[in-house]
């Protein structure tokens, strides 16, 4: 497998775990980011520091590359094309992670090709989002999400009603409307050169309203059969759609009245399948490494009934500096707790510095466990130390 060159576009933490898996595998895989202290550049010495929003960085690092993928869509999809018209393989396709990269054209494509989706509109900026909300057009209360260069709970913002109205973003927006959301769910669903499809168990994700992050995630969703088969048959005809190679992380709404809407999808791996690392045989990690190098995408199985992640955040009080973890020892005293640290220098309020699986046979000692690690587990900066 070593004589397979992969390149991979971001250092940070899911290129750690990607990193994590490629050894197991003995792929010949590097990274390219702006500085070696990222979580990836600890791991490994293949690694070239560069900016992957950079085309000339891009283009220097993929061009001796059999493979290209990502571990963040937020990258020059101008070099990526690039590359592919000199013959190397990007996985997912430029093509692909320019659609999905811009939340606009992202609603757009479930549009034309009749996806569910919350209803939408696109404003130029803050202005003409006002001038919609005067005119009828937008109506309170709604989601405003930044266009382009949103992750972990940033560029969205709830608007309630006009009183909210400072909050509006001064950006290329999409304008949703507000759902009347029950759950909300994930599945993550790979394909191959092959069009071989697999998935994973539909997953039920609990967020931090404050942050807008995902807190906890439950496997598999608590949800009736019907709305497994949907969720799991809307994936497969997304991925096919896009006609795309690789992973998809498909996060859905699943409303009061039991319809179930497409809320935004990430072409890579992503937090809502991370328990997949200890939970399942195969995990998405190695799933996005067997999808991009066309080897067999055989149904993860999982090994427990149940499984959860906790991610592991920065206090919402704790000044910015070099992290200290409070807690470790405790849950590694408990049968079926995982934690998985990052590496991170520095902790900032709400900053994914890791996370936390759990696995068990029983719904309840599961849940337990769960609120046992949010307890437990803190991560903030200790100016004493």
């Amino acid at each position: 497998m070593s004589d397979i060159k992969i390149g991979v576009l971001g250092g940070g933490q899911l290129g750690r775990m990607l990193q994590q898996e490629a050894s197991a595998l003995d792929l010949n895989i590097s990274f390219l980011d702006k500085a070696k202290d990222f979580p990836t550049g600890l791991i490994t010495h293949n690694f070239v520091v560069g900016d992957f929003n950079n085309y000339d960085d891009v283009i220097r690092f993929g061009l001796d590359k059999d493979i290209v993928t990502i571990e963040i869509e937020a990258v020059n999809a101008d070099a990526l094309s690039e590359l592919e018209s000199k013959g190397v393989k990007v996985y997912p396709q430029s093509r692909v992670i320019k659609t999905i990269k811009d939340k606009g054209l992202q609603k757009q494509f479930y549009s034309d090709n009749n996806f569910p989706t919350s209803k939408y509109i696109l404003a130029v900026d803050k202005d003409d989002i006002i001038n919609k909300i005067k005119s009828g057009e937008i109506n309170y209360p709604f989601v405003q999400k930044a266009r382009t260069d949103g992750y972990d709970g940033k560029g969205v913002v709830v608007i309630k009603d006009s009183n909210a109205t400072a909050q509006i973003m001064d950006v290329p927006s999409v304008i949703e409307h507000l759902v009347d959301i029950d759950k909300e769910i994930a599945i993550i669903v790979a394909r191959n050169e092959y069009h071989q499809i697999t998935t994973f168990p539909l997953t039920e994700m609990v967020f931090d309203e404050k942050g807008n992050l995902l807190d906890y995630l439950i496997s598999p969703a608590n949800v009736i059969e019907d709305v497994i088969n949907h969720a799991t048959s809307l994936a497969h005809k997304l991925i096919t759609s896009f006609d795309m190679v690789g992973l998809l992380a498909v996060e859905l709404f699943l409303t009061k009245d039991g319809e179930i809407l497409i809320n935004e999808v990430a072409p890579r791996t992503h937090n809502s399948g991370h328990h997949t690392i200890n939970a399942n045989d195969v995990s998405q990690f190695q799933m996005q490494l067997r999808s991009i190098c066309n080897l067999t995408l055989c149904p993860p199985r999982p090994r427990s009934k149940y499984s959860a992640i906790v991610n592991v955040l920065g206090t919402y009080d704790t000044t910015v500096g070099p992290p200290f973890y409070e807690g470790i020892n405790e849950i590694l005293n408990q049968e079926g707790i995982f934690p998985h640290i990052y590496g991170k220098k520095i902790v900032k309020p709400l900053r994914k510095m890791g996370h936390v699986t759990i696995l068990s046979d029983d719904e309840v000692d599961l849940l337990e466990k769960v609120n046992f690690v949010k307890q437990t587990l803190k991560v903030y900066h200790d100016n004493a130390k």
